[in-house]
């Protein structure tokens, strides 16, 4: 029999490794891409057999004065249409770019207001990130505002709840590299390659994430992830086919990775 020091011990250990495994899950249903612990997210579909391979190119962070326009005009050069997850703060300061995003044939998303750590904002104030994001979107562009990317993927049920509430349906990715801090196109839209690449082995399409913008200020350079995204246009758009995020969703094709 163990002795009551032990059986303390044991007790400890035990509940330690408890709370390690609630604490890991919350972290993976936080922040995983692939994730639908806290609710079903969009993310991409499986291609369909005899049609070309399907790619979302969504942009986060915008909108950019700096780097948008360059890219509306190259996606127009090879007639793509994108998905675009802007930041409400900076859409407020740029409304005529956000029409332009609009006109060009282009879907609009939610991306919050100031780009926090979703996961850990007080419940008040992601109401407000989401709410007033989508309420200047809608004001902007006088169309309804249905697709949400939580900051960092960074989410929990509160979270995916108000977004629901608000009329829209949360996004993921399923291929992502970090464009962000990577100075090289060529690097950049190599990774995304492998990503896309092996996506299609698997029969799945592929959402793509780079960004325009930068949250933390307008005017950010992201010159690199606008010309990747210009390589993987050159490389796919023959025998691909390019879709806008609500494409999959009005054909219920949600959820998996």
């Amino acid at each position: 029999m163990l002795s009551p020091l032990a059986t303390g011990i044991s007790a400890v250990a035990a509940s330690t490794a408890v709370l390690g495994l609630a604490a890991g899950g919350f972290a993976y249903g936080a922040m995983a891409p692939s994730s639908q612990l806290f609710g079903r997210t969009l993310i991409a579909p499986r291609n369909v057999s005899g049609q070309p391979a399907q790619i979302a190119l969504t942009f986060d962070d915008g909108p950019n004065p700096a780097c948008t326009p360059r890219l509306l005009d190259l996606l127009a050069a090879h007639n793509v249409r994108a998905t675009f997850f802007m930041i409400g703060s900076f859409a407020h300061q740029q409304p005529e770019l956000v029409r332009r995003v609009l006109a060009a044939g282009h879907l609009i998303g939610n991306h919050s207001w100031s780009h926090p750590n979703l996961a850990i904002t007080p419940a008040a104030r992601v109401n407000q990130e989401l709410t007033r994001t989508r309420d200047a979107l809608q004001q902007i562009t006088g169309a309804p505002i249905r697709f949400f990317r939580p900051p960092y993927g960074a989410r929990r049920p509160h979270v995916f709840k108000t977004a629901r509430l608000l009329g829209m349906t949360p996004v993921t990715w399923n291929a992502m590299t970090n464009d962000w801090a990577e100075p090289s196109a060529d690097a950049i839209a190599a990774r995304l390659v492998r990503f896309v690449d092996r996506l299609q082995q698997q029969g799945r399409a592929a959402n793509i994430v780079l960004h325009d913008g930068g949250h933390r200020a307008l005017g950010v350079n992201r010159n690199p992830s606008v010309d990747a995204a210009g390589l993987l246009l050159a490389r796919y758009a023959a025998n691909h086919s390019f879709v806008t995020l609500d494409a999959w969703h009005e054909n219920g094709d949600d959820a998996e990775a």
